[in-house]
């Protein structure tokens, strides 16, 4: 390593686990909620309730983590072995997560909420020492900015692989081999009856293209939504019976042109699939990373002045200030996607492409970041970022469900503007590390990050409580269907001017934020003398 710069190859193998990470933390953010109401069964209500209390507690857990992995001591280092051990743990938990039990409803939501407890509290074990060591990698601001674009390119590809790749893997898993049976009545319209050979708690139906509408011919009286058309109907079918529906709107139809899919296996297969990607990746993290970064020479280790010192680290408190912000913004957005495809423009299998798009926005902004923030700096450019990414999300309010090209350009662009909180919020919270070092004398990386981690989570849970309760007030129960249409106001303001309000009071606060680019350069003149000189 030369004038402290960090090897390209390590900077890739660094990036790799937070493409791990985001296998794990975009599979939760943005399939989970949709999974428990509408795979699952568990009420909106529940989840809100439940995604609440697991991730105040995992706040908890976070701060005992970091405090943990500043005082850690092995060959490998203080942060890099948490990686290793965690790798198959996070792994495991996650499959289970998207494992559906054959049990009561009660037993279910207790799975749940076990499963759910012990993901973020194994995910904690090790996402916690993997964002402290950014901080410990080179003590060079400029060269942790770099390695922190690198992190975000490797999260927004492992988000990609997830968005991009999960719908099309539930489909593929999840494939059913029914007996269609198809009469034509009329230019474009069939009655159609099929039979499945076994027994499903719920499969999805509908043509292969997407387009063609269906009617479920005998509908019970008090299930009106199943007598209403739409592209795709979600029912429960049961071995060798035959369901009858009338389709139209497809022409040339034959049996092949149907697509029935069982949802329960579908997620627990994907998502098996993609833990395998997600432990390899980290093996990598761990092999070909290195800390270098130590603390002080003359630090005794005190947990009660290093809390007083966070506490007392204006920069800090103000930086996980807008971090509970922007993630309150990204999370629920994120949440809200599936709803949103799946409800008003009634199109699921959109959701994958336009989930792939944005990925690949956030991957282009990430790749800016470093130039940019040379330029303007970190603190300039996390302003812009935030009110603009705010300000044109608020326009997907003003679309209809059939402007789906204006739709996606709308979500890129916003996208490409939100890459860029979450990369500076990283490497700022290392900044921070070094202005308690400067300003204090001490330097807990660990709790500083976990304390940042907590914010990211506890933004999370509040989220999933923001998007649970707007679709109880509008009534949301995906086991009827009736009930799907009346929550689409709400499904509309989740997706575009709420979050964007959030965004914006995140921008407001960040203008308080006192590390600027000259300060920076003073404080990085000092630290290295001062080591010189313990040297």
């Amino acid at each position: 390593m030369l004038n402290n710069r960090v090897p390209f190859y390590e900077k890739v193998a660094y990036a790799l686990g937070d493409a791990s990470a985001n296998i794990a933390w975009r599979a939760q953010t943005m399939f989970l909620m949709i999974f428990y109401t509408d795979v699952f069964g568990i009420t909106p209500a529940t989840v809100a309730i439940m995604a609440a209390v697991v991730r105040v507690s995992d706040g908890v857990s976070d701060i005992g983590m970091g405090i943990i992995g500043d005082r850690t001591r092995s060959k490998y280092g203080r942060f890099r072995p948490w990686i290793l051990w965690t790798a198959i743990p996070l792994a495991v938990i996650l499959s289970l997560m998207f494992t559906t039990p054959d049990w009561s409803m009660e037993w279910k939501v207790a799975y749940a909420f076990v499963t759910y407890l012990l993901f973020t509290l194994i995910y904690t074990a090790n996402n916690i020492p993997y964002g402290a060591l950014l901080a410990v990698m080179s003590p060079d601001e400029k060269e942790r900015t770099s390695i922190g674009s690198f992190r975000m390119i490797g999260a927004f590809t492992g988000g990609l692989i997830v968005q991009g790749s999960l719908i099309f893997l539930v489909a593929y898993f999840g494939n059913v081999n029914p007996n269609v049976n198809l009469t034509q009545t009329g230019e474009s319209k069939y009655l159609v009856e099929i039979s499945v050979p076994e027994d499903f708690s719920k499969v999805s139906v509908q043509t292969k293209d997407k387009v063609a509408t269906f009617v479920l011919n005998d509908a019970a009286p008090s299930d009106s939504a199943m007598s209403m058309p739409s592209n795709s109907k979600s029912l429960p079918m049961t071995a060798n019976q035959t369901y009858a529906f009338t389709v139209e709107g497809e022409k040339d139809l034959t049996p092949d042109s149907f697509s029935i899919i069982d949802q329960t296996q579908g997620y627990s297969n994907a998502v098996y699939l993609l833990s395998g990607v997600l432990a390899l990746c980290l093996f990598i993290t761990f092999k070909f990373t290195k800390e270098r970064v130590t603390p002080p020479a003359s630090q005794k280790t005190n947990l009660k002045e290093e809390v007083k010192d966070l506490f007392k680290n204006k920069p800090w408190l103000i930086l996980v200030s807008v971090g509970l912000a922007f993630n309150i913004y990204n999370s629920i957005k994120q949440g809200t996607v599936m709803y949103y495809f799946t409800h008003y423009l009634d199109n699921q299998i959109l959701a994958s492409l336009y989930m792939t798009i944005l990925m690949l926005a956030s991957i282009a902004g990430a790749f800016t970041i470093s130039p940019i923030c040379s330029k303007f700096g970190k603190k300039n450019v996390f302003i812009f970022a935030l009110f603009a990414t705010g300000l044109v999300n608020s326009l997907l309010a003003f679309c209809d469900k059939d402007n789906i090209t204006e739709i996606f350009i709308i979500g890129s662009l916003s996208e490409l503007l939100s890459a860029i909180p979450p990369t500076l919020f990283f490497t700022m919270l290392a900044d921070t590390a070094d202005y308690s070092e400067y300003k204090f004398g001490r330097r807990a990386t660990g709790l500083i990050y976990s304390a940042g981690s907590f914010v990211t989570k506890f933004s999370g849970a509040l989220a999933a409580f923001v998007i649970g309760g707007v679709l109880s007030y509008f009534n949301y129960d995906s086991s009827m269907p009736n009930t799907i249409k009346e929550a689409v106001p709400g499904i509309i303001m989740l997706m575009s001017w709420l979050p964007a309000i959030i965004a914006c009071v995140g921008g407001g606060l960040m203008f308080l934020y006192p590390l600027t680019k000259d300060k920076m350069d003073i404080m990085a003149k000092e630290l290295a003398e001062k080591k010189n000189c313990e040297a």
